[in-house]
């Protein structure tokens, strides 16, 4: 226990070095999938939840609150280091109010993807229901504080943006649709035309700085490693290629657009590396294992399958870079979300 704290502490101290802007920052506005869903599909009628245990147990209280951890997401990490609140309550929350999201609010929805299809599959909220919804948020928070904070706070928040991975691995790799449609090429290309126009349509909205989020090294979750039984479950590469691939497209779409967007700072974080770097040499940050997650055997339970009865569920999930077979542990995105701090500090100072 003495190791745990130590280890938050130095975290923590990290956090707030390499971002020193915290006045700067009224607040964290955040959209995306469920690697920053903070409980919205618990209000859904979607099976894609995990508002039950062991989902939660080492957040504040033990509560399963709706995130795909066993505690906090890199958006709670990095709403805490802008001096905000330690978490980013959901907008779909009926527990929290508009006196709560003037400060950070999250409208991400687990299982969702830049592609509607990708959505419409999992019944859960596609990217423009996320924009209608934070369309009724300014309302709410012009009506809250009056325009002229409103907009201050609107045009000063910090905007995160996390997707992508459910596009390939729940949409077009599995299912037919897509690839009779697309190339592997044209699919990136066809998400990276709705990225920009999700991204210039928060810009006409007031947003300005704004984290793209890229994708992991997919081909290493340790679902996918699992399907991958016949070459000993390593990581498939060609997902991970395809990812790295896609995070290139996001570079240059990023270049575009801050180019073309008057008075927009727009960076990408990139996960890729860090990610890929904690699953090949573990030990060297503090983790047992890469390549099983904590929770029931690790190979392939997510969601309703990770059972707060199984009893081969991991003791300390610190000693795992998974909590499911297709999530990170809180240490883990802590790790990420001050690995992708140092970054913006070069950024936004």
């Amino acid at each position: 226990m003495v190791h745990k704290a130590i280890f938050w502490l130095l975290l923590a101290n990290l956090l707030q070095h390499y971002l020193a802007i915290k006045a700067e920052v009224p607040a964290v506005i955040v959209f995306g999938d469920s690697s920053v869903d903070t409980g919205n599909n618990n209000e859904l009628a979607t099976f894609l939840k995990s508002n039950f245990e062991p989902y939660g147990r080492d957040f504040f209280g033990g509560e399963p609150t709706g995130r795909f951890s066993n505690g906090r997401l890199p958006s709670d990490f990095i709403s805490e280091a802008f001096g905000l609140k330690p978490i980013v309550p959901a907008f779909l929350n009926p527990n929290y109010n508009i006196d709560d999201f003037s400060t950070g609010v999250c409208f991400a929805s687990a299982g969702t993807g830049y592609d509607n299809a990708t959505s419409d599959m999992l019944s859960v909220l596609p990217l423009w229901k996320e924009i209608e919804y934070y369309k009724e948020y300014q309302q709410q928070l012009r009506d809250y504080l009056g325009d002229e904070k409103a907009n201050r706070i609107l045009e000063e928040a910090m905007y995160l943006i996390s997707m992508g991975t459910n596009d390939f691995l729940e949409n077009y790799y599995p299912r037919t649709r897509r690839r009779l449609e697309f190339s592997i090429e044209e699919y990136q290309d066809f998400l990276i035309g709705i990225a920009e126009d999700f991204i210039v349509d928060l810009y006409k909205l007031g947003a300005r700085k704004l984290s793209l989020g890229g994708l992991p090294p997919m081909g290493c979750l340790p679902l996918e490693r699992t399907t991958n039984i016949m070459f000993k479950r390593q990581c498939i590469e060609e997902y991970n290629q395809v990812a790295k691939e896609f995070n290139m497209k996001l570079a240059n779409l990023v270049d575009k657009l801050n180019q073309d967007l008057k008075g927009l700072q727009l960076v990408l974080s990139n996960p890729y590396d860090i990610l890929l770097e904690m699953i090949q040499k573990p030990s060297s940050f503090g983790f047992d294992s890469a390549d099983v997650a904590c929770c029931a055997t690790g190979y392939v339970e997510m969601g309703y399958m990770c059972d707060q009865d199984n009893p081969f569920t991991c003791a300390d999930a610190d000693k795992y870079v998974f909590w499911d077979a297709f999530h990170p542990t809180e240490r883990t995105n802590g790790l990420v979300a001050t690995h992708l701090m140092k970054k913006w500090s070069t950024k936004f100072l």
